[in-house]
């Protein structure tokens, strides 16, 4: 054998171990490495966002790459934007300057504002403070982003920038090239100039605070209770000092803002050596022996790598309750999506159970048995990120609703849009009763819901007569001319709120949540209650004109608006939408709207046109449920279709591939449960309808004997029909499932072709149930 052949045969086989080496290591890929934390953090670049958003924001994915927890307290991301201001968030991809670490509460994917938080910034040289002259120009190559690590060579000081998280802890190490002085910057992001920072050169300390004001209703006002941070250094001070605006104190040991807008901070330095420094943050809501017990306690001599890969194995217990089958690319695209819906609710209590009081921040309140959350993205999180955390997490569910109660009970009123651990009135709805009546009705025992059920009952039947607890939120909006009409008309205007009109969204949204708490009395035993909410939950009749089959704007005395345009971009009487998207708006009782809009065929046909014509929008939430309800129509084969299609146009693993803002998890929590092939048309109820997997196969692991699956044999770009089902062995035609029968374990078998089965599921009896037959 001559010596190239028997080089060949030897690099052939490496080769081959090569092979086979990748091929176990992508089988073996855990998944936490999947999930592209920077999705969405660019300007969607879809069509349907461009065809019906208005304001530029309504482009934008509005999330960061945020490291941390599920759920966590605090999440720490890279910041390209010095700003706690409304629709800003921390960080674009299309930024090219780092401005350092933020330590961020921002809501993720929103239009709201970040609060209470502080900025780390690493600098070698000349020591620069302010936030956009300190900045460094970074590049995306060198950038690693993951849900439990992110770092970046920060160009302009030849710096590597890294970080990784706990719940309420964080760690940040800097390496330095010899040669320059080194700095680290700390800046409390008070926009209002009210932040404080304290400097102890003797034990390597910085501790501060940053003030939380309310947002929306009160806006600017004091929430009562500030982020709090304890920095701790592994590495000696050489100097040390504080700064405000432009103007550098060497030795200072503490800074405090005035309320003037000034900016301010801490700053130490160590040397002009090579090294690296560790940097320990501690977190806290309550008070700064709060957020240094909170450290304390994470991270306890914990290591870097300790405190990454503690949080490396939080997230796959957490991405692993759902397994998937299929292509790399579209298990980022699952991944990511799972990991951008547990983001939110956000966990307030410290590891000793303190949480400032809600609506007001005094006495610190004990959570007993249960960890106490905040910033609920209701209006958006209700349709499907919070009924997911409901199926995946029932313990952390039940936390989420207890702490709803504790909230009701410390102010007095359930609140609809709870976020900054306060009462406001964003948005419209009152959501809260779809949450939880969907984790009753879904065995989620660990939360008082008799007194749930109490407060909100007088949320739906109390007017709330207090102007002005009623103008910082309290109560339900337009609730006096709901109750005497059935429906909210177009004379009241709502100015104690955010969205101050768009009445017949308020009618269809009121209706949907009285039949989430007539579900919710009739489990407890209410009769009476629920024979009058049972009726409630019909007034989305009064507002579908039976003339046109669309929901309109509609008068005191009972005439509708004119002129009309079912299909105008906006209208003052709808939120964010069309007449035509919010139609569908029905949850509860598809079959009723089916002969409100005038029967079966037209219901067929107008859903047909929301689709062929570009009508649906899938970037806003009221939107979401639509492609599902051809369940409802017996054509099942047409949700299939535009399911699939919504998938592959209107999301992507690039940081455009969000058509719309993430909303606190919705957009995500949709694109999990479709790619699942199943989803929550009516939260408050145990059923979920059936749509088309992307993957050969999905496994809901609720124990390790507990599991579901759904498999999807011959599933493919193309295959994307049901042609047959069997449900546990047995044949199975109906086009939904219920809560029951996923948690139990078991298996869908699907058969999977290339053209529609016009038969399969399309029998009235297969139909997902309905208020109304």
């Amino acid at each position: 054998m001559s010596h190239y052949l028997h080089f060949r045969k030897i690099s052939g086989g490496f080769s081959f171990l090569l092979l086979m080496i990748f091929h176990v290591s992508q089988a073996q890929k855990l998944p936490v490495q999947y999930v592209e934390t920077r999705i969405g953090t660019a300007p969607a670049a879809t069509q349907s966002a461009k065809m019906h958003s208005e304001a530029g924001s309504e482009l934008k994915g509005q999330t960061m790459p945020a490291v941390g927890t599920p759920y966590g307290m605090t999440q720490w991301t890279p910041q390209t934007r010095a700003t706690e201001t409304k629709c800003i968030a921390p960080y674009y991809y299309s930024d090219t300057h780092f401005q350092g670490f933020r330590g961020t509460h921002w809501l993720n994917g929103s239009c709201v504002q970040d609060y209470g938080t502080l900025t780390v910034m690493p600098l070698s040289g000349e020591l620069i403070v302010a936030a956009e002259k300190r900045a460094s120009k970074f590049r995306h190559e060198t950038e690693v982003a993951t849900p439990t690590y992110y770092s970046v060579l920060l160009d302009d000081y030849k710096i590597n920038a890294e970080v990784t998280s706990l719940a309420r802890s964080a760690m940040l190490r800097f390496t330095y090239e010899a040669g320059k002085e080194n700095f680290i910057v700390v800046e409390p992001n008070s926009d209002e100039g009210e932040g404080f920072v304290e400097v102890y050169p003797e034990r390597g300390e910085i501790v501060g605070y940053n003030p939380v004001h309310r947002i929306y209703q009160g806006s600017g006002q004091s929430a009562g209770f500030s982020g709090y941070f304890v920095l701790k250094f592994d590495t000696p001070f050489t100097q040390y000092g504080v700064w405000e605006s432009d103007t550098i104190l060497p030795m200072g040991r503490t800074r405090a803002g005035k309320g003037k807008r000034e900016k301010l901070g801490a700053y130490v330095g160590f040397g002009t050596k090579q090294q690296s420094v560790i940097v320990q943050i501690g977190t806290s809501f309550t008070s700064l022996e709060g957020a240094r017990n909170n450290l304390k306690k994470e991270q306890a001599g914990k290591s870097f790598d300790a405190v990454r890969r503690s949080t490396e194995k939080t997230w796959n217990e957490a991405l692993g309750k759902m397994k998937v089958k299929g292509s790399e690319k579209d298990k980022t695209l699952f991944y990511s999506a799972l990991y951008r819906s547990k983001l939110s609710p956000r966990l307030y209590s410290d590891v000793d159970g303190q949480y400032p009081s809600f609506a007001g921040g005094t006495p610190l309140q004990k959570a007993d048995g249960f960890d106490y959350y905040c910033d609920y993205s209701m209006w958006d999180t209700f349709r499907a990120s919070m009924p997911l955390n409901v199926l995946l997490e029932s313990k952390k569910s039940g936390d989420m609703m207890q702490s709803l109660v504790k909230k009701a009970e410390q102010g007095g009123w359930m609140p609809i849009f709870p976020i900054w651990n306060h009462y406001t009135a964003a948005m419209i709805g009152d959501h809260v009763m779809s949450v939880m009546a969907d984790a009753y009705v879904k065995n989620v025992r660990n939360f008082d819901v008799q007194t749930g059920y109490k407060y909100l009952r007088k949320n739906a039947f109390d007017v709330n007569t207090d102007q002005k607890s009623y103008e910082a939120g309290k109560g339900r909006r337009a609730l006096t001319s709901y109750l005497k009409y059935n429906y909210v008309p177009l004379e009241d205007s709502v100015w104690q709120a955010f969205h101050k009109r768009e009445q017949v969204s308020r009618t269809l949204e009121y209706a949907y949540d009285d039949f989430c708490l007539f579900v919710l009395a009739e489990e407890l035993g209410h009769a009476d209650d629920a024979a009058v909410l049972r009726k409630r939950a019909l007034n989305y009749q009064h507002v579908i004109d039976p003339s046109t089959g669309y929901a309109r704007g509609r008068y005191a005395d009972g005439s509708w608006i004119k002129p009309f345009d079912p299909f105008a971009k906006r209208s003052s009487f709808i939120t964010e939408g069309s007449p035509a998207q919010y139609t569908w708006f029905v949850p509860q009782d598809i079959a009723g709207l089916k002969k409100a809009v005038g029967g079966d065929k037209y219901f067929a046909a107008k859903l047909d046109s929301m689709f062929e014509k570009g009508y649906y929008w899938h970037g806003n939430e009221p939107n979401h449920q639509i492609p599902y309800l051809f369940a409802y129509a017996g054509q099942p084969w047409k949700t299939q279709k535009w399911v699939r299609k919504i998938i592959s146009e209107e999301y992507d693993i690039t940081p455009g591939g969000l058509s719309g803002n993430e909303d606190g998890g919705q957009m995500s929590g949709w694109l999990v449960f479709s790619m699942a092939g199943l989803y929550p048309v009516t939260p408050g109820t145990p059923y979920y309808v059936l749509g088309t997997p992307a993957f050969e196969e999905v496994v809901f692991e609720f124990s390790r004997s507990r599991k579901f699956k759904i498999k999807a044999n011959n599933v493919s770009d193309k295959a994307l029909y049901i042609q047959s089902a069997r449900l546990n062995g047995r044949p199975f035609t109906k086009t939904y499932l219920s809560h029951q029968e996923i948690t139990s374990g078991g298996e869908l078998v699907l058969e999977m072709g290339e053209t529609p089965n016009e038969k399969w599921g399309s029998a009235p009896s297969d139909m997902p149930p309905s208020l109304t037959k």
